[in-house]
């Protein structure tokens, strides 16, 4: 009996020490499992949605040309004392070249003055050529396709630029042709550019975009948007908690994209970071 009652004993023991050491072996991994797949929210770059202005554009080129221009021929022994035509700006009805004889050259209008010389041994190389720009106003030629016939109208905003500066002029369509030219299937327009601190000089080969279809709409950063075949979303964020809002989107303009529909304007939006966030998911905001 003491024999039967020791083993009896020992298998009571044995088997709950095996109990034990399950249970604290399931426990501990439900403890280290929470633990280790807690993952820490994912930082991400906020921005709000605000109103920006985007629009549709043409761009072309054309050459830059003075508003008004005049050429003047003297000859070089008839001009009295020294030529000052250097950087020179004259006004209308001003003398620009005191002439012997008497035949002054006058300037017909406001502008900047200039000189071209005759090459040597050429029929009257002893004459001057004299050049006088309105540099105030410049005009530039383009030529547009004409499948933009319907959009181009006179006053619509230009955006002219050039390697050479680092701005960008402003201008307008001054007037369109009437014609459409058949060699080239385009039509021809004139841009008006202010250029009242006289950078641009007739001659330069200018860049031109042709501004139409404004509107005022609210934007959010491209970098924002994920596009899944036909679904465009962002995520909004509120309380660091992302939400997922499908959206309608419309046109592109410096890096941003108006939206129509899904979202309101001062809504918070995830910009960067969206790769790790999931919909409902806690995020970590890294830009104040």
């Amino acid at each position: 009996m003491k024999t039967g009652s020791k083993l009896k004993t020992f298998l009571i023991i044995f088997l709950i020490a095996i109990f034990v050491i399950i249970a604290a072996r399931h426990f501990i991994g439900l403890h280290f499992k929470k633990k280790f797949s807690v993952r820490p929210a994912p930082g991400v770059i906020i921005s709000k949605v605000e109103k920006s202005l985007f629009y549709k554009s043409i761009e072309t080129f054309g050459t830059a040309i003075a508003q008004s221009s005049k050429v003047y021929r003297v000859q070089k022994d008839n001009i009295v004392g020294n030529l000052n035509l250097e950087n020179r700006f004259v006004k209308k009805g001003e003398i620009i070249i005191a002439l012997k004889d008497g035949k002054n050259i006058i300037a017909d209008f406001e502008g900047k003055v200039g000189k071209r010389e005759i090459a040597q041994g050429v029929l009257g190389s002893n004459s001057l050529i004299v050049t006088l720009d309105d540099l105030k106003k410049i005009v530039i030629d383009i030529k547009v396709p004409e499948n933009y016939v319907g959009i181009l109208k006179p006053n619509l905003k230009a955006e002219i630029i050039n390697s050479a500066f680092n701005k960008t002029f402003k201008g307008k369509v001054e007037s369109i042709s009437s014609r459409i030219d058949p060699s080239t299937r385009s039509i021809l327009a004139r841009i008006l550019v202010d250029n009242s601190n006289f950078e641009i000089i007739p001659g330069q080969l200018m860049t031109v975009k042709i501004i139409y279809d404004e509107v005022n709409q609210i934007g959010v950063p491209e970098s924002a948007v994920t596009i899944q075949g036909n679904t465009a979303f962002v995520y909004i964020v509120n309380a660091n908690i992302a939400e997922k809002k499908n959206i309608k989107m419309g046109k592109r303009n410096f890096g941003k994209v108006s939206i129509i529909s899904g979202i309101n304007e001062g809504d918070i939006v995830i910009s960067e970071g969206i790769s790790k966030v999931r919909n409902k998911s806690k995020v970590k905001i890294l830009n104040p």
